[in-house]
């Protein structure tokens, strides 16, 4: 009588056990490491947030369809916290944008509206905190304070403008955005 009651209180706690983990895990979550080189504690996404390239002045036949990629950092020096805004553009074929780099370059739009991002020199690590996904593609890192982080988490619009000569090609990021800024402010004690 008693193996089978614990049996099934077994199976019970199995099923929550696998039916909790399912609505927790989440395919973008935050991630922490050890910087060997440098002793730091990077955080990040455990992958960038995919925004994709607006419809506006492409097209139909035109297959030069580009990404682009965000993911914020934190940066913990012993105790000596920085923050950076990681960002890559994978072109599509034969498309040009300027250099990533250049002032005005790129802006971050939010419900607020647009915002100047200025670009930075990041710590030097053994490992970058998001891998380019285009090895053809543009990586940039640019100054991040907690308050625009914040400001970003709580954007229903998250938009990147990139300059392509004389035009101006936007990026919008998924729905599901704010949500993982939200949950990687939480996962950093925010």
């Amino acid at each position: 009588m008693i193996a089978p009651r614990f049996a099934r209180v077994l199976a019970l706690g199995a099923a929550f056990g696998v039916a909790s983990g399912c609505t927790s895990v989440s395919s973008i979550k935050p991630a922490e490491a050890l910087d060997e080189r440098t002793g730091m504690t990077v955080g990040s996404l455990e992958k960038p947030i995919e925004l994709v390239q607006g419809a506006q002045g492409i097209a139909a036949p035109d297959r030069r369809v580009s990404f682009a990629y965000l993911g914020p950092i934190e940066w913990d020096n012993m105790g000596a916290i920085s923050y950076g805004l990681w960002i890559h553009l994978a072109p599509g074929n034969d498309w040009r944008f300027d250099d990533i780099k250049a002032p005005g370059a790129v802006a971050l739009l939010l419900d607020e509206g647009s915002i100047s991002l200025s670009l930075m020199d990041a710590p030097k690590l053994a490992h970058g905190p998001y891998q380019p996904v285009a090895s053809w593609g543009q990586t940039g890192y640019f100054n991040l304070d907690l308050g625009l982080l914040r400001r970003m988490a709580a954007s229903d619009r998250i938009e990147l403008d990139f300059q392509a000569g004389d035009a101006v090609i936007r990026f919008s990021a998924p729905q599901n955005a704010r949500a993982l800024l939200l949950q990687y402010l939480h996962a950093r004690g925010y």
